[in-house]
């Protein structure tokens, strides 16, 4: 037999979904893979239940469903504040996932440099060697996960043709400031750098932080590809539904691999979702409000089981340091499936987020009800017997 692709040796199978399995086989509650136990919107259950009989079932518009594209940006326009074309400037794809592959293909020729900060979430890597891309990766300092200008311009002055912002940042938290953005913004058109950007989480911020876009900054709009989707901020994630948004140029690129990607996204489900893309604001503001008191409950009570851990600036993870609780020279891997085993409490090993050598951090999350909280945490009051 002939070889297979190469490409496959320098990345693994999702550490996050595997852990998921980890959770099913052994009864964890699941804090590893982000995604709610809790319903979406009604109005948007409703509309679903009602168009289950009445349809689209069939192919929809390559590029999305009009009246979805149309929502779509007149929503992010609201929050971006920009008016979009949703002819020209928006593809409809199978969650941002498919939007991040499509961009990096569209923008990408193999062998081109793309830049990413560390930690990562997991994807960005896999996605660039797909491609058939060298990552390169520019560490975020914690406590802070600050990064210093000077080493990410010397990682565009070697050449780079994109660099991949997840803002708010999956697996840290951090939210980028306005300077920040405005100092990336600055390297990318000095040096004619793509950015790609991942907003999945961009109304889930905490402390009143300002949400910044990219394609907002000077000089920005015209090299900048938004990748997000509804699976977080409408409670949605099974249903697929992302989308990336960009100048003409580019976008006409994307839409051609989108194409023969995925052909389109499910017709029913847009629909459905139209209901959400028209929430008012004080949707937003209710959103926002539950998972502050989401974040405070979880991380009050990993205070009261004395578990270190970074507070978030946004998203709904928290990295934590599981280091004191862990057996002398015991890899991070082995230590979350023990605890999945022991504790009850199933979480993702850092070292699939950092690029860096780390053995010790892990990422949970808190998108969950009230009582699975109490409950996962309950649980980990129990980590200390793990040292034994």
């Amino acid at each position: 037999m002939q070889d297979m692709s190469y490409k496959n040796a320098r990345f693994n199978d999702s550490v996050i979904r595997r852990m998921t399995r980890v959770a099913l086989d052994t009864g964890a509650i699941n804090l590893a893979q982000g995604f709610p136990d809790f319903d979406p919107p009604k109005p948007m259950l409703d509309r679903l239940e009602e168009i289950s009989q009445l349809g689209p079932h069939q192919y929809p518009i390559t590029m999305g469903a009009k009246n979805f594209r149309d929502a779509l940006c007149r929503k992010c326009g609201r929050f971006m504040g920009r008016e979009l074309d949703p002819e020209t400037e928006v593809v409809v794809t199978i969650g941002s996932t498919e939007a991040m592959v499509d961009t990096l293909f569209a923008l990408t020729n193999p062998g081109d440099r793309v830049v990413m900060f560390s930690p990562f979430f997991e994807n960005y890597k896999a996605q660039t060697l797909m491609a058939g891309c060298e990552p390169v990766f520019v560490p975020l300092i914690p406590p802070s996960y600050r990064f210093d200008p000077n080493v990410l311009e010397d990682e565009f002055r070697k050449g780079a043709k994109a660099i991949i912002i997840c803002n708010p940042s999956n697996p840290s938290g951090k939210v980028f400031t306005l300077e920040e953005m405005k100092t990336i913004a600055e390297l990318c058109v000095k040096y004619d750098v793509y950015a790609v950007t991942d907003e999945v989480y961009e109304h889930i911020i905490y402390g009143g932080r300002p949400m910044i876009y990219m394609n907002s900054l000077p000089g920005m709009w015209e090299r900048t590809v938004s990748c997000s989707s509804l699976s977080k901020t409408y409670s949605v994630t099974g249903w697929r539904l992302g989308y990336a948004i960009a100048p003409k140029e580019i976008m006409d690129r994307i839409k051609q691999y989108h194409d023969f990607n995925a052909v389109g996204s499910p017709s029913i489900l847009m629909e459905a979702a139209v209901v959400g893309l028209e929430f008012p604001d004080s949707y937003y503001k209710e959103f926002g409000d539950h998972y502050t008191h989401m974040k405070e409950l979880f991380t009050s009570g990993l205070d009261a089981a004395g578990i270190p851990y970074t507070e978030p600036e946004g998203t709904y993870f928290v990295l934590a340091d599981m280091a004191p609780f862990m057996k002398k020279g015991e890899p991070d891997t082995d230590f979350c499936v023990r605890l999945a085993k022991e504790v009850g409490v199933a979480l993702v090993p850092g070292s699939s987020f950092f690029n860096e050598p780390v053995n010790g951090i892990v990422r949970m999350h808190f998108a969950k009800l009230d009582s699975t909280l109490n409950a996962a945490l309950d649980r980990l009051t129990n980590i200390k017997k793990m040292m034994a």
